[in-house]
Protein backbone atom coordinates (compact mmCIF):
# COMPACT_ATOMS: atom_id res chain seq x y z
CA UNK A 1 0.00 0.00 0.00
CA UNK A 2 1.37 3.40 -0.99
CA UNK A 3 1.91 5.92 1.80
CA UNK A 4 1.71 9.69 1.69
CA UNK A 5 5.47 10.13 1.98
CA UNK A 6 6.45 8.12 -1.07
CA UNK A 7 7.24 9.91 -4.35
CA UNK A 8 4.17 9.85 -6.55
CA UNK A 9 4.01 8.75 -10.18
CA UNK A 10 4.15 11.85 -12.31
CA UNK A 11 3.61 12.86 -15.91
CA UNK A 12 5.46 16.09 -15.34
CA UNK A 13 7.64 17.11 -18.23
CA UNK A 14 11.36 17.20 -17.59
CA UNK A 15 11.40 20.88 -18.57
CA UNK A 16 8.88 21.70 -15.83
CA UNK A 17 10.98 19.92 -13.21
CA UNK A 18 14.16 21.56 -14.44
CA UNK A 19 12.70 25.06 -14.17
CA UNK A 20 11.56 24.28 -10.62
CA UNK A 21 15.06 23.08 -9.69
CA UNK A 22 16.67 26.24 -11.01
CA UNK A 23 14.13 28.43 -9.27
CA UNK A 24 14.60 26.67 -5.95
CA UNK A 25 18.35 26.15 -5.83
CA UNK A 26 19.99 28.14 -8.61
CA UNK A 27 20.96 31.01 -6.34
CA UNK A 28 23.48 28.75 -4.62
CA UNK A 29 25.73 29.13 -7.66
CA UNK A 30 24.66 32.33 -9.40
CA UNK A 31 21.94 30.45 -11.25
CA UNK A 32 24.40 28.08 -12.97
CA UNK A 33 24.29 24.28 -12.73
CA UNK A 34 26.92 21.99 -14.24
CA UNK A 35 25.39 19.04 -16.07
CA UNK A 36 26.67 16.74 -13.32
CA UNK A 37 24.50 18.61 -10.80
CA UNK A 38 21.43 18.30 -13.00
CA UNK A 39 22.12 14.59 -13.46
CA UNK A 40 22.37 14.18 -9.69
CA UNK A 41 19.17 16.12 -8.98
CA UNK A 42 17.17 14.34 -11.65
CA UNK A 43 18.61 11.05 -10.47
CA UNK A 44 17.04 11.67 -7.06
CA UNK A 45 13.75 12.17 -8.92
CA UNK A 46 14.11 8.79 -10.64
CA UNK A 47 15.17 10.13 -14.05
CA UNK A 48 18.31 8.64 -15.62
CA UNK A 49 21.34 10.51 -16.95
CA UNK A 50 20.73 9.98 -20.71
CA UNK A 51 17.24 11.50 -20.38
CA UNK A 52 18.67 14.47 -18.49
CA UNK A 53 21.38 15.12 -21.07
CA UNK A 54 18.81 14.87 -23.86
CA UNK A 55 16.57 17.35 -22.05
CA UNK A 56 19.45 19.79 -21.52
CA UNK A 57 20.42 19.63 -25.21
CA UNK A 58 16.85 20.18 -26.35
CA UNK A 59 16.28 23.10 -23.98
CA UNK A 60 19.55 24.70 -25.04
CA UNK A 61 18.44 24.51 -28.69
CA UNK A 62 15.09 26.02 -27.74
CA UNK A 63 16.67 28.91 -25.84
CA UNK A 64 15.38 27.85 -22.42
CA UNK A 65 18.93 27.17 -21.19
CA UNK A 66 22.05 29.17 -22.00
CA UNK A 67 25.70 28.19 -21.54
CA UNK A 68 27.32 29.99 -18.61
CA UNK A 69 30.43 29.87 -16.46
CA UNK A 70 30.98 30.82 -12.81
CA UNK A 71 34.27 30.53 -10.90
CA UNK A 72 35.70 28.46 -13.73
CA UNK A 73 32.84 25.94 -13.65
CA UNK A 74 30.94 25.56 -16.92
CA UNK A 75 27.24 24.86 -16.87
CA UNK A 76 23.84 26.13 -17.86
CA UNK A 77 21.49 28.80 -16.57
CA UNK A 78 17.89 29.66 -17.33
CA UNK A 79 17.30 32.26 -20.01
CA UNK A 80 16.25 35.66 -18.69
CA UNK A 81 12.69 35.30 -20.04
CA UNK A 82 12.11 31.95 -18.35
CA UNK A 83 13.62 33.18 -15.08
CA UNK A 84 11.41 36.28 -15.12
CA UNK A 85 8.33 34.10 -15.64
CA UNK A 86 9.38 31.83 -12.80
CA UNK A 87 9.91 34.70 -10.38
CA UNK A 88 6.54 36.13 -11.40
CA UNK A 89 4.95 32.78 -10.59
CA UNK A 90 6.88 32.70 -7.33
CA UNK A 91 5.24 35.94 -6.27
CA UNK A 92 1.83 34.55 -7.15
CA UNK A 93 2.43 31.44 -5.03
CA UNK A 94 3.91 33.11 -1.97
CA UNK A 95 1.97 36.37 -2.00
CA UNK A 96 -1.50 35.49 -3.32
CA UNK A 97 -4.12 38.21 -3.16
CA UNK A 98 -7.80 37.25 -3.21
CA UNK A 99 -10.10 39.96 -4.57
CA UNK A 100 -13.12 41.24 -2.62
CA UNK A 101 -16.74 41.34 -3.81
CA UNK A 102 -16.77 45.13 -3.89
CA UNK A 103 -13.61 45.43 -5.97
CA UNK A 104 -13.87 46.62 -9.59
CA UNK A 105 -13.11 44.30 -12.49
CA UNK A 106 -10.41 44.58 -15.12
CA UNK A 107 -11.44 44.25 -18.75
CA UNK A 108 -9.06 43.68 -21.62
CA UNK A 109 -10.59 44.31 -25.03
CA UNK A 110 -8.49 42.97 -27.89
CA UNK A 111 -8.62 42.77 -31.66
CA UNK A 112 -6.04 40.93 -33.74
CA UNK A 113 -6.10 40.88 -37.57
CA UNK A 114 -6.94 37.53 -39.15
CA UNK A 115 -3.53 37.51 -40.82
CA UNK A 116 -1.94 37.38 -37.34
CA UNK A 117 -3.90 34.49 -35.87
CA UNK A 118 -0.78 33.20 -34.12
CA UNK A 119 -0.61 36.47 -32.17
CA UNK A 120 -4.27 36.13 -31.24
CA UNK A 121 -3.58 32.67 -29.83
CA UNK A 122 -0.53 33.99 -27.97
CA UNK A 123 -2.57 36.85 -26.51
CA UNK A 124 -5.35 34.55 -25.29
CA UNK A 125 -2.78 32.20 -23.78
CA UNK A 126 -1.11 35.02 -21.89
CA UNK A 127 -4.43 36.32 -20.57
CA UNK A 128 -5.48 32.85 -19.45
CA UNK A 129 -2.18 32.37 -17.64
CA UNK A 130 -2.81 35.64 -15.79
CA UNK A 131 -6.18 34.37 -14.55
CA UNK A 132 -8.47 36.11 -17.04
CA UNK A 133 -11.80 34.59 -17.99
CA UNK A 134 -13.59 34.96 -21.31
CA UNK A 135 -16.69 37.17 -21.39
CA UNK A 136 -16.98 36.96 -25.17
CA UNK A 137 -14.98 37.22 -28.38
CA UNK A 138 -12.22 39.72 -27.77
CA UNK A 139 -13.27 40.48 -24.18
CA UNK A 140 -11.40 39.10 -21.16
CA UNK A 141 -12.15 39.77 -17.49
CA UNK A 142 -10.21 39.38 -14.24
CA UNK A 143 -10.11 40.82 -10.73
CA UNK A 144 -8.71 44.32 -10.75
CA UNK A 145 -5.60 43.36 -8.78
CA UNK A 146 -4.03 41.62 -11.81
CA UNK A 147 -4.37 44.53 -14.24
CA UNK A 148 -0.92 46.03 -13.64
CA UNK A 149 0.66 42.62 -14.15
CA UNK A 150 -1.28 42.14 -17.38
CA UNK A 151 -0.17 45.52 -18.72
CA UNK A 152 3.46 44.69 -17.93
CA UNK A 153 3.32 41.14 -19.35
CA UNK A 154 1.58 42.06 -22.61
CA UNK A 155 3.98 44.93 -23.18
CA UNK A 156 6.97 42.64 -22.66
CA UNK A 157 5.50 40.17 -25.17
CA UNK A 158 4.85 42.88 -27.75
CA UNK A 159 1.10 42.32 -27.53
CA UNK A 160 0.00 45.62 -26.03
CA UNK A 161 -0.72 47.12 -29.45
CA UNK A 162 -3.72 44.83 -29.83
CA UNK A 163 -5.45 45.65 -26.55
CA UNK A 164 -7.30 48.33 -24.59
CA UNK A 165 -7.62 48.22 -20.79
CA UNK A 166 -10.63 49.15 -18.68
CA UNK A 167 -11.63 49.07 -15.03
CA UNK A 168 -15.35 48.37 -14.60
CA UNK A 169 -18.18 47.62 -12.17
CA UNK A 170 -20.74 44.86 -12.68
CA UNK A 171 -24.16 46.55 -13.05
CA UNK A 172 -26.38 43.73 -14.29
CA UNK A 173 -29.23 42.48 -12.12
CA UNK A 174 -28.18 38.88 -12.74
CA UNK A 175 -26.34 37.04 -9.96
CA UNK A 176 -22.66 37.50 -10.66
CA UNK A 177 -21.82 34.05 -9.29
CA UNK A 178 -23.74 32.51 -12.19
CA UNK A 179 -21.84 34.68 -14.66
CA UNK A 180 -18.48 33.85 -13.11
CA UNK A 181 -19.19 30.16 -13.75
CA UNK A 182 -19.60 31.03 -17.44
CA UNK A 183 -16.46 33.15 -17.69
CA UNK A 184 -14.15 30.61 -15.99
CA UNK A 185 -14.16 26.81 -16.10
CA UNK A 186 -14.57 26.49 -12.35
CA UNK A 187 -15.60 22.84 -12.51
CA UNK A 188 -12.34 21.83 -14.16
CA UNK A 189 -10.26 23.95 -11.76
CA UNK A 190 -12.08 22.53 -8.73
CA UNK A 191 -11.42 19.04 -10.05
CA UNK A 192 -7.71 19.82 -10.32
CA UNK A 193 -7.65 20.99 -6.70
CA UNK A 194 -9.44 17.77 -5.74
CA UNK A 195 -6.82 15.73 -7.60
CA UNK A 196 -4.09 17.54 -5.67
CA UNK A 197 -5.81 16.77 -2.38
CA UNK A 198 -6.20 13.10 -3.25
CA UNK A 199 -2.48 12.81 -3.93
CA UNK A 200 -1.00 15.10 -1.28
CA UNK A 201 -3.73 15.73 1.28
CA UNK A 202 -2.78 12.79 3.53
CA UNK A 203 0.96 13.37 3.47
CA UNK A 204 1.41 16.04 6.16
CA UNK A 205 0.92 13.73 9.15
CA UNK A 206 3.13 10.99 7.73
CA UNK A 207 5.95 13.39 6.91
CA UNK A 208 5.67 14.93 10.37
CA UNK A 209 6.18 11.48 11.90
CA UNK A 210 9.22 10.78 9.74
CA UNK A 211 10.81 14.13 10.50
CA UNK A 212 10.05 13.92 14.23
CA UNK A 213 11.70 10.49 14.40
CA UNK A 214 15.03 12.16 13.59
CA UNK A 215 14.79 14.36 16.71
CA UNK A 216 15.51 17.51 14.72
CA UNK A 217 18.81 16.33 13.16
CA UNK A 218 18.84 15.25 9.52
CA UNK A 219 21.82 14.24 7.42
CA UNK A 220 21.55 16.49 4.33
CA UNK A 221 23.04 13.74 2.18
CA UNK A 222 21.04 10.91 3.75
CA UNK A 223 18.06 8.89 2.62
CA UNK A 224 15.44 10.98 4.44
CA UNK A 225 16.66 14.23 2.89
CA UNK A 226 16.75 12.58 -0.53
CA UNK A 227 13.20 11.28 -0.05
CA UNK A 228 12.01 14.75 0.98
CA UNK A 229 13.66 16.25 -2.11
CA UNK A 230 12.12 13.60 -4.37
CA UNK A 231 8.68 14.31 -2.93
CA UNK A 232 8.87 18.09 -2.65
CA UNK A 233 10.17 19.05 -6.10
CA UNK A 234 7.40 17.28 -8.08
CA UNK A 235 4.75 18.47 -5.61
CA UNK A 236 5.85 22.07 -6.01
CA UNK A 237 6.00 21.66 -9.79
CA UNK A 238 2.39 20.46 -9.77
CA UNK A 239 1.35 23.33 -7.49
CA UNK A 240 3.02 25.95 -9.66
CA UNK A 241 0.25 25.48 -12.22
CA UNK A 242 -2.49 26.72 -9.92
CA UNK A 243 -1.50 30.40 -9.57
CA UNK A 244 -1.80 30.63 -13.36
CA UNK A 245 -5.21 28.97 -13.45
CA UNK A 246 -6.92 30.29 -10.33
CA UNK A 247 -7.99 33.96 -10.59
CA UNK A 248 -8.44 34.13 -6.78
CA UNK A 249 -12.02 35.30 -7.08
CA UNK A 250 -13.95 36.27 -3.95
CA UNK A 251 -15.14 33.16 -2.13
CA UNK A 252 -18.66 34.61 -2.23
CA UNK A 253 -18.64 34.12 -6.03
CA UNK A 254 -17.44 30.51 -5.93
CA UNK A 255 -19.43 27.26 -5.59
CA UNK A 256 -20.13 25.71 -2.21
CA UNK A 257 -17.47 23.18 -1.29
CA UNK A 258 -14.79 24.93 -3.35
CA UNK A 259 -11.63 22.82 -2.89
CA UNK A 260 -9.01 25.55 -3.19
CA UNK A 261 -8.77 26.46 0.54
CA UNK A 262 -8.23 22.84 1.57
CA UNK A 263 -5.70 22.25 -1.21
CA UNK A 264 -3.82 25.41 -0.29
CA UNK A 265 -3.70 24.36 3.37
CA UNK A 266 -2.24 21.00 2.34
CA UNK A 267 0.35 22.67 0.12
CA UNK A 268 1.45 25.16 2.77
CA UNK A 269 1.78 22.44 5.41
CA UNK A 270 3.98 20.29 3.17
CA UNK A 271 5.98 23.29 1.99
CA UNK A 272 6.78 24.21 5.59
CA UNK A 273 7.84 20.65 6.40
CA UNK A 274 9.78 19.70 3.30
CA UNK A 275 11.27 22.84 1.75
CA UNK A 276 14.16 23.17 4.23
CA UNK A 277 15.00 19.45 4.11
CA UNK A 278 14.86 19.31 0.31
CA UNK A 279 17.02 22.41 0.11
CA UNK A 280 19.63 20.86 2.40
CA UNK A 281 19.79 17.81 0.15
CA UNK A 282 20.19 19.99 -2.96
CA UNK A 283 22.99 22.01 -1.37
CA UNK A 284 24.75 18.86 -0.19
CA UNK A 285 24.60 17.56 -3.74
CA UNK A 286 26.04 20.83 -5.03
CA UNK A 287 28.90 20.51 -2.55
CA UNK A 288 29.56 16.94 -3.65
CA UNK A 289 29.87 18.15 -7.27
CA UNK A 290 32.38 20.86 -6.33
CA UNK A 291 29.89 23.74 -6.30
CA UNK A 292 30.29 25.62 -3.01
CA UNK A 293 27.02 26.13 -1.15
CA UNK A 294 27.90 26.17 2.55
CA UNK A 295 25.52 23.37 3.47
CA UNK A 296 25.30 21.88 6.96
CA UNK A 297 23.09 19.52 8.94
CA UNK A 298 19.57 20.75 9.68
CA UNK A 299 18.28 21.22 13.18
CA UNK A 300 14.81 22.44 14.05
CA UNK A 301 14.36 25.70 15.88
CA UNK A 302 13.48 26.19 19.52
CA UNK A 303 9.75 25.84 18.89
CA UNK A 304 10.27 22.46 17.25
CA UNK A 305 8.73 23.61 13.95
CA UNK A 306 10.32 23.37 10.54
CA UNK A 307 10.82 26.84 9.04
CA UNK A 308 8.95 27.58 5.82
CA UNK A 309 10.77 29.04 2.86
CA UNK A 310 9.67 32.61 2.27
CA UNK A 311 10.37 32.73 -1.46
CA UNK A 312 11.77 30.23 -3.86
CA UNK A 313 13.43 32.80 -6.04
CA UNK A 314 15.26 34.42 -3.15
CA UNK A 315 16.22 31.30 -1.17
Amino acid sequence: MRTGTEPRPSRLQHQQLLVTLYGLYGQANQGIFPVSVLVGMFGALGIDAPAVRSTVSRLKRNGVLVSSKEAGIAGYSLSADVLDAFEEGDRRIYAPERSRPEDPWSLVIFSVPEAERNRRYELRTELTSLGFGAVGAGVAIAPNNVLSQAVHRLKDRGLDGYVEYFSADYLSEQDIASKVAQWWDLKELDGQYQDFLEIYGIAEREWAARLDSCKGIIDPAGDLARDAFAYYVPMLTVWRRFPYRDPNLPLEFLPDGWKAPAAKAAFWALDAQLAPVAKAYALALLDSRGVASGTSAIQDNASGQWPAEGSMASK
